[in-house]
């Protein structure tokens, strides 16, 4: 019986799995038996995402169509910009010498034809004035337009060469475009380009879900990133604790103990390096100044001695005639004065004697 239970349990569960996002436990199933049978009714009429499946039905569909329309406006769109393009390449070669008239030619109706199929379109807008059978745009008719077209044979020819124009230049984008996602073949001949060219939209479309991928992974890591940012401060701030206790606990009631034995430490050495450098100075002394140096230099220091104490006498001597000097006056020094300049006269007299007496013996 209770095996029977839980496979009926099992089974509302898988029913809800079908149902849109919801939170209902097995507890949940038992105790409400009503909500259970209502939630088994609503799984028969409504999918995954919420919506009944009729509605889905309507909606795949809608999405359906919405992409084959939108192909062929894309379709059109790549056509149309192709054309304008080819007319636009043609305005630039107008400018320049050597274009074929044949060619010319098929420009010229190419673009007669877009412009009365834009002015037709311009005429016959969509709207509620057309609808209700208003006046065309300027009083104008699709009919009027119909002057403007090309000759019939210009028009043939042109419809016959534009698929041409329009698919080389289609092989030429895609070639370029692959080359530009596949550098590596831009050696390649036309067909194995056209081979890869085939599968590029796979390709990117394989590299479009990788990229998809990839981005939610990256969503996913950068959640964890921020639930272990916010999970690492606390962790820091635990230990920062723990450590802190570590340091008022054991290393600073040790401290003081440490930095006392470290002073002595330093102090014992400071002191036997000190007495290793007196010794090495007493060491040198000893080895540069032997006995007989000793002795040699106690004689130079007494000769030394004596003649400081012959020159103190002299300058006692010295500073006693300057006293007497001093006493004698002003007087004194016009007598030095005119000694001097006496004595410089006598040296040059002197001087020009010797001169003379040379010049007189030559």
């Amino acid at each position: 019986m209770a095996s029977a239970s839980s496979e009926y349990a099992d089974g509302l569960l898988q029913v809800c799995s079908r149902l849109p996002p919801c939170q209902v436990k097995e507890e949940d199933l038992s105790q409400n038996p009503q909500f259970t049978k209502l939630l088994l009714e609503i799984s028969q009429h409504m999918d995954e995402s919420g919506l009944s499946i009729s509605l889905k039905k309507e909606l795949d569909e809608a999405e359906k169509e919405l992409r084959l329309q939108k192909k062929a406006w894309l379709r059109s769109e790549v056509v149309d910009r192709l054309i304008r393009e080819m007319l636009l390449e043609y305005r630039v070669k107008l400018r320049e010498p050597g274009l074929a008239p044949e060619d010319q030619k098929f420009f010229e109706s190419l673009e007669q034809c877009l412009l009365v199929s834009e002015c037709s379109r311009m005429l016959d807008p969509p709207g509620p004035a057309t609808a209700e059978g208003g006046s065309p745009l300027l009083g104008l008719e699709k009919q009027d337009l119909q002057k403007y077209l090309p000759g019939k044979q210009d028009l043939l020819r042109m419809r016959d060469r534009l698929p041409r124009e329009i698919e080389e230049r289609l092989k030429r984008k895609c070639f370029s475009l692959l080359c530009f996602h596949q550098p590596e073949a831009s050696g390649d001949s036309e067909v194995l380009k056209a081979a890869k060219a085939s599968r590029l939209a796979a390709t990117l479309e394989d590299e479009k879900r990788r990229l998809h991928s990839e981005k939610e992974k990256r969503a996913e890591m950068i959640g964890l990133l921020q639930k272990q940012r916010s999970a690492y401060p606390q962790v820091l701030l635990r230990c920062l604790a723990l450590l802190r206790t570590l340091a008022v606990q054991f290393r600073l009631q040790s401290q003081s103990e440490i930095d006392r034995s470290n002073a002595q430490y330093l102090e014992t050495k400071c002191t036997a390096l000190f007495l290793k450098i007196r010794m090495e100075e007493l060491q040198v002394l000893t080895d540069t100044y032997t006995p007989e140096k000793v002795e040699v230099h106690g004689m130079i220091r007494d000769g030394l001695q004596g003649d400081i104490q012959t020159l103190e006498k002299e300058v006692q001597s010295c500073q006693q005639v300057l006293n007497t000097y001093e006493i004698l006056g002003p007087e004194f020094e016009v007598l030095v004065e005119e000694y001097t300049r006496l004595k410089q006269e006598i040296q040059y007299n002197k001087w020009a004697l010797e001169e003379l007496s040379k010049s007189s013996s030559s």
